[in-house]
């Protein structure tokens, strides 16, 4: 069963993650103006913010790693905005390909968590 767990640290860092979210839309908002894909940016954006939520409120092991994979691939389409520039589009490949070495780590560390103590849910 999935869903969100508010508790004091998620409190924490809800606040912190919204907040530094809130100061990086004001930024982009001006920054990103006159840049073609003006629309397309803020949409990454916005689902970088909502998998970053998501990873830290879901209240299981399953929706942990959800918000792990939407943070992974939002910082992919952001770092390979610029698609056109050939730097852009090498540094989301090296992101990518450094995402799924972590991925494999956390898969392996979840597995384990839960063939030990048997359940998803961080809380009984």
């Amino acid at each position: 069963e999935a869903g969100f767990l508010l508790d004091p640290l998620s409190s924490i860092w809800l606040l912190f993650v919204t907040g530094v979210g809130m100061l990086i839309h004001i930024y982009s908002v001006g920054y990103m103006a006159h840049e073609g894909g003006y629309y397309r940016f803020f949409g990454y954006l916005n689902l970088f913010m909502f998998s970053m939520l998501t990873l830290i409120l879901g209240n299981n092991y399953a929706l942990l790693f959800v918000g792990w994979e939407g943070v992974g691939l939002c910082s992919y389409l952001l770092i390979g905005f610029y698609f056109h520039r050939k730097s852009a589009s090498d540094a989301a490949n090296k992101a990518f390909i450094v995402n799924r070495i972590g991925d494999a780590g956390f898969l392996l560390g979840m597995f384990t968590i839960v063939w030990y103590f048997g359940s998803f849910r961080f809380t009984e």
